[in-house]
């Protein structure tokens, strides 16, 4: 959907039309609920966030500014405050794939056992990341955000995003190397 567009449904959602909201629900919810369910171990309290999410997307709606940002980076920064908020309320977070990444269903067990072996030791190495690593790191490869849009809300400057990538793929390149040689 086309920044202008969804700027007009963001208005329309400020002066309470439900189906603007419908609209960007539909849009925005699963993207938003995948990043939500890798950062937090608890699926039910990334469902909460994305819900609170869309709570303030309804009730904020007219502190929206299409140009200062698009929206999924302005929903994403919501979700994102809202899940470091819960890591500092239980003290943890963790990377969980929702996605279920194996291969084709007509690979054979000794490959999709691999598969999921691989996938478990990426979970793993993504959950001893620091968060901001983690979260800069989720936001650039799984949910496509660009290095501005994340930087933004990780609120840091761009250079200093992508120090945080680079940091972030050496710790997880080494605990994967250092898992292939035990």
């Amino acid at each position: 959907m086309e920044r202008d567009q969804e700027a007009l449904l963001v208005a329309r959602v400020a002066n309470g039309d439900r189906g603007a909201f419908g609209e960007l629900l539909r849009n925005h919810q699963q993207p938003l609920s995948r990043y939500a369910r890798r950062m937090l171990s608890d699926h039910s309290a990334a469902d909460d966030i994305v819900q609170e999410t869309f709570l303030r997307l309804w009730t904020r709606a007219g502190s929206f500014k299409s140009s200062s940002a698009r929206l999924t980076t302005w929903l994403h920064n919501i979700a994102h405050n809202l899940c470091v908020d819960s890591f500092r309320r239980n003290s943890r977070l963790s990377y969980t794939d929702d996605e279920g990444q194996l291969e084709s269903p007509t690979a054979g067990p000794d490959r999709v056992a691999e598969s999921a072996d691989n996938a478990r030791r990426v979970r793993d190495a993504l959950q001893g990341l620091p968060e901001r690593q983690r979260s800069a790191l989720l936001m650039c490869h799984y949910q496509g955000l660009s290095n501005r849009e994340a930087a933004s809300v990780l609120d840091v400057s761009v250079d200093a995003l992508e120090s945080l990538l680079a940091r972030a793929r050496c710790r997880l390149k080494e605990e994967l190397l250092n898992h292939d040689e035990s």
